[in-house]
């Protein structure tokens, strides 16, 4: 049995657990979480439809069969054209399955889950995540490798970026965002996971900046936000460093606020204790410090397939820690008009602790 059947198997006991008859998921990472099969929505509908009990089924266009069928386990693959439409190889499904609840992808397109509704006026719908957020939470071997390798690529493009040193004074943030994800390429990654942040001097107090044309200056704090993918599976990384020159007169003071904070919430990570006693740990050195209003952000998210996933290291959440749970602990200080320091590691949970999966020097002085 391959994992992706394994994983599948698992969330058919959910869904018998839920009193759920289906699950129907759209291309996008539900999909290759169980079926090994890795695309994105189109104007053609195409679904895997997981029952509760029995085999699952792709519902495809002709024209995309064929590499569905190479990639994945799931033998049954039922093809549509564009002449006779999708019902032709779905109304018989679905039929079969006499559905009351089908639960569906979160992201599925709002058109595919309306003609869900209207071929299947009698079942109630709900959210595939239901059955899948505590499944995919939990990384299995295969998971918890492609993490590490990730990990590892992102720390070696880190590692050059340090290595620039008073030559990046006087790049913008694009090209050494663009500096990133060729290093990014050099280690072995898939892909940048998500939009390269280098956010420098004032640019630093807006967690979410877009790399711009700003000209890195001497003495400027710069942060770098980033991740590659191995296997589909991300690394997320933050370290906030100053490239030449003496920065801010506050900017040291509150890089060991955040630093300090950062190791809190890594070493409260252990099975048995909540996500928000995670994001307490963190918080509670940056309100001591004084900077409690200046973390505007949660301390971390579940990292895996998606970047950002189950579960939210936020106040309220109360998720259980247990072993193979992967997520960031990122706690930041950000004060406006003058510059922001964040520093990121993805950890998981093991059976008495946590491991770092980013190991490089967190420090700020390249």
């Amino acid at each position: 049995m391959t994992p992706f059947e394994r994983r599948t198997r698992r969330a058919q006991e959910r869904l018998r657990a839920a009193d759920a008859d289906a699950l129907v998921c759209a291309p996008g990472r539900d999909c290759q979480y169980l079926a090994d099969v890795e695309s994105e929505q189109s104007d053609r509908l195409q679904l895997l439809v997981v029952p509760a009990e029995d085999d699952p089924t792709f519902v495809v266009p002709a024209l995309d069969a064929g590499p569905i069928r190479a990639a994945t386990w799931v033998d049954d693959v039922r093809t549509w054209d564009d002449d006779d439409g999708p019902g032709t190889a779905l109304d018989p499904l679905l039929s079969s399955l006499d559905p009351s609840r089908l639960l569906v992808s979160e992201r599925m397109w709002a058109r595919f889950v309306l003609d869900l509704q209207e071929r299947c006026p009698e079942a109630s719908l709900g959210l595939a995540g239901d059955v899948l957020d505590p499944l995919r939470m939990r990384k299995d071997e295969t998971e918890r490798e492609a993490l590490r390798a990730a990990a590892e690529v992102a720390d070696a493009a880190m590692r050059d970026v340090r290595a620039l040193g008073d030559e990046a004074v006087g790049q913008t943030e694009a090209d050494l965002a663009a500096f990133v994800a060729e290093r990014l390429d050099a280690h072995g990654g898939e892909e940048t996971a998500f939009d390269t942040i280098v956010a420098s001097g004032p640019n630093g107090a807006d967690p979410h900046h877009a790399s711009g044309d700003r000209e890195i200056r001497a003495g400027d704090s710069v942060v770098f936000d980033f991740g590659t993918r191995v296997d589909g599976y991300v690394s997320d990384q933050t370290r906030t460093v100053v490239f030449d020159g003496d920065p801010d007169p506050e900017f040291e003071t509150v890089h060991d606020v955040v630093r300090e904070a950062q190791a809190a919430g890594v070493a409260a990570v252990e099975p048995g204790v909540t996500t928000d006693a995670v994001d307490r740990a963190a918080r509670e050195v940056i309100d001591a410090a004084g900077y409690g209003e200046a973390f505007v952000h949660r301390t971390g998210h579940g990292v895996g397939l998606d970047v950002h996933e189950a579960p939210s290291v936020v106040a309220g959440d109360g998720t259980t820690l247990e072993p193979g749970m992967a997520f960031s602990v990122e706690p930041g200080v950000y004060l406006p008009d003058r510059f922001g320091v964040r520093i990121e590691d993805v950890v998981l949970v093991t059976e008495d602790g946590a491991e770092r999966l980013n190991r490089t020097d967190r420090g700020w002085r390249c």
